[in-house]
């Protein structure tokens, strides 16, 4: 497999000679190496983008993307760590006096395999699985055959026996996959709006029906029993002056209406709502937008790249990150739908002014807690653990859907202006995006003391919580 390489080393080597210049061998080969590693890493994060795009085609809900993401990360993850030897040494995998998980086929020659060409080719195997237009990946792989040849990496003989390890490896995980809950979610009982006062109702432009009201029966990857989560209650429902509640709609209502530039902007570049609807005449034209996970995402392979990480460890926080984002949706889902709580765009119509509208669209699924405060500050957790406290980096997420850049000092930073995005945005209560913010943070430290105890059980099952 390494031939390639070094024959392109020996020309290249040559070359220098003959026009007379003097480099090391031992210069050469690095620069090679490097030169290798850092497209591989590219290639990984360009596909990884591939299935963020399917996503958006998709209407992926937000805890729907956090799981498709989960997964397909999960696949890279498992054949990075079979082929360098720590499978079932590794803390994101750790299944304690159980069968393992996911195991090593022990038919296939590994000397001839290329452990980032399979997590690559995995992750997106399992896309293609997990998602309802995920066949569309399979260009992403064909392009992804075509890059590795092209770099001479892989030849055509080698590439058969990489794409056969790397589906069977995938297909483990999306076994795994299937048990977790996400198949009976059509099974479960209906939601339907309570005619109480308070709850939550459909909102318009589009009045849809309540997105995954049953997330909460998702299995989880670190979080053990949710109630260990589980927020204070939400202000209660009453529009008597000087109630917390009633408080709590007016500042929704004044901030609103007194928005500055700077504050439509950062509503705007947070908002993450792939359900945004507008009309034209009788015609509705949704409008594509990243997932609040696919953001987070997003912001860890911009701090990846700048932090030069192997390839190994980018597919790590990546993983990570993802599954930290899965577990949050799962947590902040159960409290939506327990606390059912109406949004501000129904008790300001109702109660305040009926010709309101907020500046982002409300999406489908009630209000508290803040489901971007939540998962934010959960990403924020995870990743300034790993890069450091002050990690300044440029978010690009954003620029691909027509938004500018935005420069943060700061994980926290990033999050706690997400967080208050929700408010500008008009979409959330004040507690809900607190709180929210307390929530996300309890779940992101509560999955770092588990990763470093190494004691992690991936997955447990319903009989087992």
């Amino acid at each position: 497999m390494e031939k390639p390489i070094k024959s392109f080393c020996i020309i290249w080597l040559s070359a220098l000679i003959f026009v007379g210049i003097s480099v090391p061998m031992d210069q050469l080969w690095a620069k090679a190496i490097d030169k290798t590693e850092e497209e591989k890493k590219e290639w990984f994060l360009d596909h990884l983008f591939s299935i963020t795009e399917v996503m958006v085609t998709d209407v992926a809900s937000p805890p729907g993307a956090a799981r498709f993401y989960s997964y397909s990360l999960l696949a890279a993850y498992i054949i990075q760590s079979d082929l360098t030897g720590t499978l079932h040494q590794s803390p994101l995998l750790k299944n304690p006096g159980k069968p393992a998980l996911f195991s090593s086929p022990d038919h296939i020659d590994k000397h001839q395999l290329d452990k980032d060409f399979c997590s690559i080719y995995g992750m997106l195997e399992v896309g293609k699985g997990i998602m309802p237009s995920g066949k569309n990946l399979a260009k992403s792989q064909e392009k992804l055959i075509r890059q590795f040849r092209k770099a001479k990496i892989l030849g055509s003989r080698e590439i058969d026996i990489n794409v056969r390890y790397a589906q069977e490896m995938a297909s483990q995980v999306l076994d795994y996959a299937k048990s977790d809950g996400y198949n009976q979610l059509s099974t479960l009982k209906r939601y339907m709006p309570s005619p109480k006062e308070g709850r939550w109702y459909p909102t318009p432009p589009a009045y849809m029906a309540a997105v995954e009201p049953e997330w909460r029966t998702i299995r989880t990857f670190f979080i053990d029993e949710l109630k260990d989560f589980a927020p204070p209650a939400p202000a209660v429902f009453t529009m008597d002056e000087g109630s917390p509640f009633h408080d709590q709609v007016f500042e929704v209502y004044h901030v609103t209406e007194n928005l500055s530039d700077e504050q439509k902007l950062i509503a705007n570049f947070w908002d993450c709502n792939p359900f945004n609807v507008t009309y034209s005449g009788h015609m509705a034209i949704g409008i594509k937008k990243i997932s609040p996970g696919g953001h987070w995402i997003g912001i860890t392979g911009i701090a990846s790249r700048k932090a030069g990480l192997s390839m190994e460890e980018t597919i790590y926080i990546h993983t990570l990150v993802a599954m930290g984002l899965h577990d949050a949706f799962v947590s902040c889902w159960e409290e939506k739908y327990k606390s059912d709580r109406i949004r501000p765009i129904t008790a300001i119509n109702k109660h305040i002014d009926p010709a309101w509208q907020p500046l982002l669209q409300t999406p489908p699924f009630p209000e508290y807690t803040s489901g971007h405060s939540v998962i934010s500050k959960t990403s924020a957790v995870i990743l300034t653990d790993y890069f450091g406290e002050n990690f300044d980096f440029i978010d690009t997420s954003e620029v691909y859907f027509g938004l500018p850049e935005r420069a943060f000092g700061s994980f926290f930073q990033a999050a706690d202006e997400a967080a208050i995005s929700r408010l500008y945005g008009g979409i959330h209560f004040r507690d809900a995006i607190e709180v929210g913010v307390a929530q996300g943070e309890k779940i992101g430290q509560f999955i770092l003391e588990k990763v470093k105890s190494e004691s992690i059980l991936l997955g447990k099952s319903k009989s087992d919580k």
